[in-house]
């Protein structure tokens, strides 16, 4: 079959899955590495290769109705040469078969050899859009073996290779030779080209998709075209693949503690559902740190443990030793599981040898809420537990340990919390027009030391607890809104170990119940585009004098704040230990305005009334007195990103501010951050506190910003601790440079600087960017 170069018309051919020009659908077979080609970078070219035109995005092929094995070409010139034995079709040649298209300025079959040549502008589009580019590729029928000239693909992630040369060893190996690997960019707004961010130059890469890894002989690391590391021999996984073992980030800190600090972690693939990281920390001070972190995802649940370990002496900041080398080390473990729709279960489990381990060796994300029972600061929880709840009722069952890491703290004084019980339960039907709850409480404390006298034992005490609550709400077509209420509970305590003077032990009852009223009568009105609302609040309690016994050790009320997250609740107390009793009369008034563009602002003044002192309350909580201190709360949105609150606690007789608490949260295209401020006359622990602390991120330009992070104690007139950073952030890098000085000074740590260097490459590790308040 001939066309004659002045036929004027385009050949459109339909063959048979047995003809010659099958061997040209071949082309089309799987296994070629595939990328997203729509509205997106043109395929970058590397020496001696031509990137494809990126005038129109690549469509996937339509279905055409050739079925499995039909074959279709389209072509301005199809020439066939007896003599030669080939197939030649030139000029907008496009092929089709089982869903693949094959574009090319000329194609030739060599029948006596099986050898299918394209040449000029090549595309292989997959079925789902995604295509690789050549200027020229050479593949034998069987698609066995083959050679692409000016060969680049777009992978997943966006990244991209070029190659001169690219040689097809099997459907999964692929070799690439004088290569060029990037995630970035490679063209400006404007269509120009430009340099990317990050790139990887190689003599020759192999990517196999067997093992989902890509190998590079001879890697040279570019940034901005600069080489800045060389490696005879480089891998990290395939972005295409999901999941897969490879380096991840770095750090590299030097500080007088450690010396210069380099932590490598490793990701090990397992299973689909488990991995494990292992992360070296190399110093030049000091021995090298182990951390590994392994994580597994069950049918029901999860499991995560961490754990770290050296042999070292102890240190100061300033890197010098201590006593003798031993074992330190560390676990931070955690899980939670569902038994079926209704029970799960739980642990955690936290302990470590040496209480300043992760302050020595800058671990982070210690602290966090795992588990039943939230996390403190320097505090370890270990826990098992197990919940039940449906919509009516809930039950939870705990057992708890606890390891201080505070300079004051002593192990030996902290209670085991075994169990603790805790359950709630409601009827579906309103009893007597309102809604009834049921709560249930109990609880075993053993401490086995003292942490009064050294010399004593421990308090041991056990507790349990039930009470009753009712509440109904009536709104009335003025707008007022009253809400009677009613509480009853009674206690059972068992104490034992007491001091000489209350006796060894004890058994005590005690009951106590309250009723009163919330009446509520909010004031709206439209005025244009905002919402005015003015809500005068009131409570009425009333309940017996509140009585305390010396027997009952307060275990669960120690600490608690008066402000307006408790204004209005009925028991200021946050646990069972104390409780509030008399008559009293909480109330006050609270202003919003809200506007439809979404600004707004609020405040709420209140105070407490009662008919007598209450001796339960401590002097510094500002409720102890018939008149309470005044509450006030504030909060303003003058733009949507912006937010800044107050809220503060005024002395009601000389009005002096006893508490007060400042900041503002922003969240900018160019500036993100908080500030905050402290300031309170006694705090729980009864010392006088003032201080600020404030984390923000500003970008300066397109790429280029800095991080800041303070925490300045005002009363000691020092910085805690201050962090300052600048980084280069864009589609696919960002470095961070950042100094760290601390003032903290903790048994053998004192104040302490650090200089950290922390590199992130899209698609090789870890991509994401950490908060400046844990240690970037």
């Amino acid at each position: 079959m001939t066309d004659g170069p002045g036929s004027g018309h385009r050949s459109l051919v339909r063959f048979s899955a047995g003809t010659a020009m099958l061997a040209l659908a071949a082309t089309l077979a799987p296994g070629a590495a595939r990328a997203q080609a729509q509205g997106v970078d043109a395929p970058m070219a590397t020496k001696g290769s031509t990137p494809a035109p990126a005038a129109a995005p690549v469509a996937a092929p339509v279905d055409e109705g050739l079925g499995e094995r039909g074959f279709y070409l389209e072509t301005d010139l199809l020439i066939r040469d007896g003599t030669s034995k080939t197939v030649t079709a030139r000029g907008g040649v496009e092929a089709r078969y089982q869903g693949r298209t094959l574009r090319a300025d000329e194609v030739v079959y060599d029948s006596t050899n099986g050898v299918v040549t394209a040449r000029g502008h090549v595309q292989i589009i997959n079925s789902d859009g995604t295509a690789q580019f050549a200027e020229e590729m050479v593949l034998d029928e069987d698609l066995r073996a083959g050679i692409a000239k000016g060969f680049s693909t777009r992978l997943g992630g966006n990244a991209k290779i070029a190659a001169a040369t690219a040689v097809r060893r099997s459907e999964n190996v692929t070799e690439l030779n004088k290569v060029i690997y990037t995630p970035c960019p490679i063209c400006a707004e404007d269509g120009s080209p430009k340099e990317p961010s990050w790139s990887i130059h190689a003599d020759k890469v192999i990517q196999d998709r067997t093992r989902q890894i890509v190998y590079y002989k001879n890697a040279v690391i570019e940034m901005f075209g600069i080489p800045v590391l060389y490696a005879p021999i480089f891998w990290h996984a395939d972005p295409q693949a999901e999941r897969q073992s490879g380096l991840l980030v770095p750090k590299l800190s030097a500080a007088r503690r450690r010396g210069l600090s380099y932590e490598q972690p490793y990701l090990q693939v397992i299973s689909p559902s488990q991995d494990l990281i292992i992360s070296p920390q190399i110093n030049t001070n000091v021995n090298p740190f182990l951390n590994l972190d392994w994580r597994k995802r069950f049918y029901s649940g999860y499991a995560e443990a961490r754990f770290g370990y050296t042999y070292e002496t102890d240190l100061t900041s300033n890197g010098d030793h201590l006593g003798d080398r031993t074992s330190r080390s560390y676990i931070l473990a955690d899980g939670k599981f569902d038994i079926n729709a209704k029970w799960k279960w739980g642990f955690t489990a936290e302990r470590t040898s040496d209480d300043l381990i992760f302050d020595k060796y800058d671990i982070g994300n210690v602290f966090e809420q795992h588990g039943l029972i939230g996390a403190d600061d320097h505090r370890l929880i270990s826990q098992v537990y197990t919940t039940r709840q449906d919509q009516r009722s809930y039950l939870s069952i705990s057992a708890i340990s606890i390891q201080g890491l505070r300079p004051s703290d002593n192990d030996r004084t902290f209670p085991t919390i075994a169990p603790l019980i805790e359950a709630r339960w409601e009827p579906s039907a309103p009893i007597l027009g309102g809604r009834l709850r049921l709560w249930g409480s109990a609880v075993v404390l053993t401490r086995e030391q003292s942490p009064l006298v050294s010399t004593d034992p421990g308090v041991d005490s056990r507790r349990a607890t039930v009470e009753a609550n009712w509440r109904s709400t009536v709104t009335f077509s003025s707008g007022l809104r009253v809400s009677p209420f009613a509480d009853i509970r009674a206690d059972s305590y068992n104490i034992s170990d007491l001091t000489p003077a209350l006796g060894s032990s004890a058994s005590v009852g005690r009951a106590q119940g309250v009723v009163g009223v919330d009446v509520s009568y909010p004031l709206i009105r439209r005025d244009g585009e905002r919402t005015i609302v003015i809500e005068p609040l009131a409570q009425l309690a009333i309940s017996p004098k509140s009585h305390l016994d010396p027997r009952i050790p307060n275990e669960d009320s120690t600490t608690f704040e008066f402000d307006e997250t408790n204004l209005f609740r009925t028991d200021k107390f946050p646990g069972f230990d104390l409780y509030e009793g008399g008559q009293r009369l909480n109330a006050g008034v609270r202003t919003s305005v809200f506007y439809d563009d979404g600004r707004g602002g609020s405040l709420l003044v209140g105070r407490s009334y009662r008919s007598k002192p209450d001796p339960m309350f401590p002097a510094s909580s500002g409720l102890q007195e018939r008149q309470s201190d005044w509450v006030v709360a504030a909060e303003v949105t003058p733009i949507k990103s912006l937010t800044v609150f107050s809220r503060a606690r005024v002395d009601s007789n000389s009005s002096s501010v006893r508490r007060i608490e400042a900041g503002a949260n922003i969240d900018l295209k160019r500036v993100t951050g908080y500030v905050r401020y402290l300031r309170d006359n006694q705090d729980p622990t009864g010392v006088k506190r003032e201080d600020i602390d404030f984390a923000g991120q500003v970008l300066l330009t397109k790429h280029w910003g800095v991080t800041l992070y303070g925490v300045r104690d005002v009363q000691a007139d020092v910085w805690r601790r201050r962090d300052i950073g600048v980084f280069y952030a864009d589609d696919c890098l960002r470095v961070d440079v950042y100094y760290q000085h601390s003032e903290t000074f903790n048994r053998t740590l004192g104040p302490s600087d650090q200089l950290s260097i922390r590199l992130t490459l899209a698609t090789l590790g870890d991509t994401g960017y950490s908060d400046p308040r844990r240690g970037y």
